[in-house]
Parts: structure tokens; sequence; C-alpha cells
């Protein structure tokens, strides 16, 4: 990762000021007398569990929300951000973890939106438009994206890096960061941190949210902690003791990262899943292993050497497959996802806000999608089991909502993927597919998701887990199999299951030739193609 040693400039004025803000949905309230600055020429790191009141304040600095109370000030002069357009005219642009590009616009209509190069009746100039695209990713360092390519051709990490471009289009002297690196891999987010850096030389203000603490720990110049909806404290880097940050985010200190896991299966025990000969096309390449009840099955690998892939084409997203799969001894045809489910599939997707979830709908609605026919009889639901189904899955994953009748866009993230995990549970499958289930989760929903992963293989589910954290896989899994160029080339079991032997299979060398100062800091193994 990047060195960022510059300190920058900085001045007793702050860059960008929040004071005594207040903001209330819906009877609840997100932030109460909050306050916030940040300086030029520093990055200032903002933690804070899911729903601690983070992002709810980076919507009104940057004026998609307006504050029931408080003000916001720039440099010293207060001023009213009516909306985010205003907001990037006073130099405040904000990268959301929540994309809000248009999938059906090309990459360039999508990061010159509404300050496109126009002629002297309003026309477009579209030449002008990709020129100054071309010429953005150039100094950013993205050399891979076309500017004419259709968003929605993208996938989720090249989506984060056109959102990240799109800020950049603006030259904030304030940018927000709100989980930006959270589905990039390795080398993205150390171009990211390298142009960080470029800017705060330039005495920009960063402020930079995280859940991941290998990152806070490269980038930050100063972290300031929120807990319900308030400021709880405000430290230097060189004074960051993770211990206390997280009591600070939590109100209680975690001694342990990891639960203990459950005994491994042994090798004699009849697999639950059997995949011989799995292959899709240019995808995935003669891939087989096999997963048992009470285990839990790591994937890694550098990104896009097949990872998401291979959960994709188990749950029947992926056509053509050759080869064989067999729950139970008995040979499945996965021709659709309806076809996993029935099979004893469950899965937790990538994306939750486009893919786990329907964001209009209640919490009841969604935490039942995927269990509808065992609610149904003559076609029609029966509202009673399907009530307690929805508290079942609520209670289980101790989901915070006032009513299960919320429209499910109104929870915070970490809250949002536990409905996602709360809908599969309620299916009563056997085989959990976890597609980086924590990404962009605070550190308490973390520990909840792998105690639930430790509680699941302990019941005799089988749990196959991919993420782009390293630690996680070193934390909570029996076996990794590691993936490149399509293919596993290697199965760690145990206590072989280390951050450098997993690297290490990944580049395709030896461990002892990956030497301690090339491990990644922040723990990714990159996403998936």
């Amino acid at each position: 990762m990047a060195e960022l040693s510059v300190a920058g400039t900085s001045s007793d004025t702050p860059a960008l000021e929040a004071r005594g803000i207040r903001k209330q949905f819906a009877g609840t309230v997100a932030l109460e007398d909050a306050d916030f600055s940040c300086r030029r020429g520093e990055v200032h790191v903002l933690l804070g569990a899911n729903g601690a009141g983070k992002s709810t304040l980076v919507k009104i600095l940057c004026g998609v929300q307006p504050p029931d109370e408080g003000t916001i000030h720039l440099d010293g002069e207060e001023v009213t951000m009516t909306d985010p357009i205003r907001a990037a005219e006073l130099g405040v642009a904000a990268v959301f973890q929540e994309l809000s590009l248009c999938p059906h616009l090309t990459v360039a209509e999508n990061i010159m939106l509404a300050h496109e190069p126009t002629g002297p009746v309003g026309q477009i100039r579209s030449r002008q438009l990709r020129r100054r695209v071309s010429d953005l990713f150039e100094q950013v360092g993205i050399d891979h994206i076309k500017p004419d390519i259709l968003v929605a051709r993208l996938t989720l990490a090249d989506q984060q890096l056109v959102e990240i471009a799109k800020a950049l289009s603006h030259e904030p002297r304030t940018l927000i960061v709100d989980e930006g690196t959270s589905a990039l891999g390795r080398e993205e987010v150390r171009r990211l941190f390298d142009l960080l850096g470029r800017l705060r030389s330039q005495g920009t203000a960063i402020i930079f949210i995280s859940h991941r603490m290998a990152e806070v720990r490269e980038i930050a110049d100063r972290l300031t902690v929120f807990r319900n909806g308030t400021n709880v404290g405000t430290v230097d880097a060189a004074d960051m003791d993770e211990g206390y940050l997280v009591e600070l985010m939590l109100g209680e200190r975690i001694e342990k990262s990891f639960p203990e896991r459950a005994p491994r299966p042994s090798s004699a025990d009849e697999p639950l899943l059997d995949v011989t000969h799995l292959g899709a096309g240019d995808l995935l390449d003669d891939i087989s292993f096999q997963l048992r009840a009470g285990e839990v099955l790591g994937v890694a690998g550098l990104e896009g050497q097949g990872q998401g892939d291979l959960l994709l084409a188990l749950f029947g997203m992926v056509r053509r497959l050759s080869g064989e799969i067999r729950v139970r001894g008995e040979r499945v045809r996965m021709g659709s996802p309806w076809k996993a489910i029935r099979a004893g599939f469950a899965f937790i997707p990538e994306d939750r806000k486009t893919q786990g979830l329907l964001q209009p709908q209640s919490l009841r609605e969604n935490i039942v999608l995927a269990s509808l026919g065992a609610l149904t009889r003559h076609g029609l639901i029966d509202r009673s089991r399907e009530r307690r189904t929805a508290e079942s899955g609520m209670q289980r994953m101790q989901i915070k909502a006032a009513s299960m009748e919320l429209p499910v866009a109104a929870l915070s993230g970490g809250n949002q993927q536990k409905v996602v995990i709360a809908k599969w549970l309620e299916t009563g499958g056997d085989i959990f597919l976890f597609y980086d289930p924590t990404r962009g989760v605070d550190v308490g929903t973390k520990r909840a998701f792998y105690e639930l992963i430790g509680e699941l293989a302990r019941d005799g589910k089988a749990v196959l887990l991919y993420s782009t954290e390293l630690s996680e896989l070193v934390g909570l899994c029996h076996r990794v199999m590691v993936m490149n160029d399509r293919r596993v080339v290697e199965t760690l079991a145990d206590n072989a299951i280390t951050e450098n032997a997993i690297l290490a299979a990944s580049l395709g060398v030896r461990e002892r030739q990956v030497p301690e100062a090339d491990a990644p800091t922040t723990q990714t193994a990159g996403g998936a193609s």
C-alpha cells in the first residue's frame, strides 16, 4: 500500500465543519447535536458502527439531505447545501458506497452528468466529453475502462472506480469517500491511496469512511468516532489504539476478533456437496472439490480469478456448465437459481442493493421472499405465517428497525445485509454460499456474521465463503481453496491457512518467497471477475 507520509497543509480554520447537527427519520433520531470538522491537507477518518449516523452526516454535508437543526461551515463561512449540485459548486464532492450511477448511460455520460460540456444552444459536445473523461482517467490511473462502455456492463469494482472518477471530475476542495474501497481489489486500493496522497499534499480536505482497520491505519491523520448519532471522540492517528476505537464505536470491548471454530468434519464423512471437473467457458476451468456438513470452506485469490463466478455457477446463474454437481450423492442440474434453492443452496450475493434486496419493499416482504412457496396454499399467502417468519428472521439476525413494514431502503447498510441473510436462513437450506458478506459493515456486525457462520457449521450446514479480507479466511475457515486463472491451484487446511500462504498461492510462488513487507496491508484478496 502506498505510504501517505506527506502531512499536507492544515490550518486552524476547518475546511468543512458541522455544528450541532440533528436529523430524524420517521421517529428515529439518526443524528443528535453532532459536531465534526476536517482540515485542509488531512485525511480524517470517520468511524462508527452501522447506524451510528456516519452516512447520514455525509449526506447532509454534500447536500443529499437537509439537517433538521445545525449549521455547516466551509472555511469558516456558514453555507446551505441545498442539493449535491450546489455542494459541488462549493467544492464538496462525495463517493458513496451505494452507487449513484445510471446503468444505461455510458461511463463518460455518468462521470460528467449535470456538468457536461455544451455548445451555444445547449447541445452536449460528445467528443469533448469523452476527451475530458479520458484525461481524468489518465490522471487517476484508470487505464482499463472505456469511456463509451455502458455502466451496466462493468463489474461492481469498476463501477466503484467510475463513482470515484465522477466525484473527482468536479475538482473538489473537500472530498468525502464513504466506503469507497469496499468493492475494490488490492491493486485498486493501492492506486486510490496514491491518488488521495497526492490530493492531500495539494491541500484537499479528505473525509474517509471505512470498516477495514488496516486501511484506517494506512491512511488516517485523525480519526473521529460516532456512536448513536453523535461524536464520541477524536484522536490523532499517532495515538490510534484499535481496541479503544472499537470500544468507542460499540460501547463495549471485544476481546477476540473471531469466535472459536466448530470442529472440522472428518474427511471420511460423506460430502454434502461434491463438485467434479466443473467448467464454464472462459469463467471456470476444471474445478473439483468436496464440501462436508459442518465445514467452512474458503475461496481466495487475486482479483478476477473466478472466485465469484464459482459461487454464481453453483447457484444456477451461469449457463452452459460442464462437469458434475452432486448434493447428498444425487446429481443436480443447476439451470436456474430456483433449481439451486430446491437443491438446498442459499446465496448471499456480492451487492445487497441490486442483487439481494427489493429496496422499496418492506423488511417483511424481503425476509420471506425466498420462502414464499412454503407460506403459500392454493396461490394465497398465509399472512399469519408470513408475519411469524419475518419476526423470526428479525429476531435471529437482531435487525434494528422500528417496524417490519419499513422499506428496507431506510435501514443502514449493516442492517440491510442482515435482512439478506435472514431471508436465506428462513429457506431451510443446507449449503450457504457467502459472497464477501462483510463488505461495508462495521466491526460489531462483522462479529455477528462470524458467529452466525460458526453457528451454521455447528448446526450441520455447509458454508462456502468467498471473502476479500484474508483475515476472515484465516479466522473462520477449516480449509481454503486458492484460485488462479479460473482454476483451484492449492487448498490449505487448518494451521497451514495464513495470509502469507494464501497470497503466495495466489501469486503462484512459494510462501517463503513472499517478503513480509510485500504482504497486503489492507488484508484483501481482490474482487471477483
